[in-house]
């Protein structure tokens, strides 16, 4: 069955427009609570970003948990990853995150982990979904759901970042940028780094409501890259809004980014012994990635795009370690899920022990030059990436580029948007071809 309503992240859209709605999210709060009632007992913890909407969204939804009569405790602004990790140890059944990760703060979402950290299954998508569509029905008086707020959440939180580290390890001497883009990370973050030693200078840290991944974040480093320069800082860390993804900037202010994260991760994995398996990518990983773990003898295998197919292929084949461009790492011997600050432990774990500066352990992966647009368009009966004129136009692209490069058209799960990528060996070719794809999606599609 095709969902109405959960994408490849939860579901998520521009607050006030359905789903995204208050209305909603009470039904939605009360079909999770049926949901996993139907399993036995239920309790929920819900987390959150920093956007404004997310005061509004956290009482509907807890009204209607309480109207299942499900338990619920409130985690307040915190990562993505912590929920998932609060999850498993508070033994819940569900976690909700309130959040559209790096989107503007006019969006929302709601992402949901099962009582093991991961996410849901379709099945239980599917089930929460028909439940929403069905009549409400409160339950007695006597069995309403109470609602507490959990007090120490992130220092819990803190601690099972720091480790995923050896207890010895210190960055004493490291000076760090850590910029997280007046998001969710903004108080935990800093306390991770800092007690493990770093010296950390701040950006992106006050949130307003507002004010989430606009000219902070991953999504944009313009502002940490003209920190780290100026404060001559051995490295710069970015987070998004909800902190399950990280983007790096080296002493020379250049970017860093997932696919290069995680070759650095594989290989110091590698070097020591305990890098089981591969590593799996996604259909947008840089083909620079797959050339440099080869000529390591490392396997490498591409998933859809989005983290719940990374985690998907990684459980599979028993592998630990996984990720995407954008910084949606996964460490598996970590941690359940994709998570910006432990996977930025693990490259500073890495860099300390090889002695390398993050400029010096990028060089070993080449990336290929690679051009992403992104074409918004207005949803119709027939999808972009099947429509024949659309193909058509694939087709003459990937007859010039050859076999020395690749195109990739998708549909965004969270946005109206198809991604047009196109690599290869020609810089100027590869720019020539995507801005003719991303034109001949725009006309035919025009929003």
């Amino acid at each position: 069955m095709e969902k109405r309503y959960f994408g490849t992240d939860g579901i998520r859209g521009r607050v006030g427009s359905s789903p995204i709605t208050p209305e909603f999210m009470l039904k939605l709060g009360w079909a999770v609570g049926m949901a996993f009632k139907r399993q036995g007992a239920c309790r929920v913890l819900i987390g959150k970003d920093t956007r404004i909407s997310g005061y509004m969204f956290e009482s509907a939804l807890e009204a209607g948990l309480s109207a299942a009569g499900a338990q619920v405790q409130l985690l307040g602004p915190m990562p993505t990853p912590a929920i998932a990790y609060l999850t498993r140890t508070f033994m819940a059944d569900a976690g909700i995150v309130i959040s559209a990760s790096h989107n503007p703060y006019y969006d929302n979402g709601i992402k949901f982990f099962s009582g093991d950290g991961s996410k849901l299954p379709d099945s239980l998508e599917l089930e929460i979904e028909a439940l929403v569509d069905a009549p409400m029905q409160v339950v007695e008086s006597a069995d309403l759901g109470k609602v507490a707020r959990v007090e120490d959440a992130s220092g819990r939180y803190i601690e099972f970042c720091k480790s995923s580290v050896p207890t010895s390890t210190s960055f004493k001497g490291m000076k760090v940028v850590l910029d997280c883009a007046h998001g969710a990370t903004y108080k935990v973050a800093p306390s991770v780094f800092r007690e493990l030693g770093a010296e950390v200078h701040l950006i992106g840290a006050q949130p307003d409501g507002l004010n989430i991944n606009s000219g902070f974040g991953s999504t944009d480093l313009k502002a940490l890259k003209a920190e780290v320069l100026q404060r001559k800082a051995d490295i710069g860390i970015a987070f998004d809004g909800d902190g399950d993804r990280v983007m790096m900037v080296d002493h020379e202010g250049c970017e860093v980014d997932g696919d290069e994260l995680l070759y650095i991760i594989a290989v110091e994995l590698q070097q020591r012994g305990l890098l089981q398996g591969g590593v799996v990518g996604t259909l947008m990983s840089n083909l620079g990635l797959q050339l440099a773990l080869e000529k390591l003898d490392v396997p490498f295998v591409r998933a859809n795009v989005g983290d719940r197919y990374v985690m998907a292929e990684l459980r599979a084949r028993g592998w630990i370690v996984g990720g995407e461009a954008s910084g949606h790492l996964v460490c598996l011997h970590h941690t359940s899920t994709g998570d910006g600050i432990i996977a930025a432990l693990q490259v500073l774990k890495a860099l300390q022990r090889s002695g390398q500066t993050l400029f010096e352990a990028r060089q070993g992966m080449f990336k290929c030059p690679q051009k992403l647009i992104n074409v918004r368009y207005t949803p119709s009966a027939i999808s972009p990436v099947e429509d024949a004129s659309v193909l058509a136009a694939v087709a003459e692209s990937e007859a010039r580029m050859g076999e020395a490069g690749r195109v990739l058209l998708r549909l965004s799960g969270t946005e109206p948007l198809v991604r047009v990528m196109v690599e290869g060996q020609d810089a100027a070719l590869v720019e020539q071809e995507a801005a003719y794809l991303a034109e001949v999606v725009a006309q035919v599609f025009a929003e």
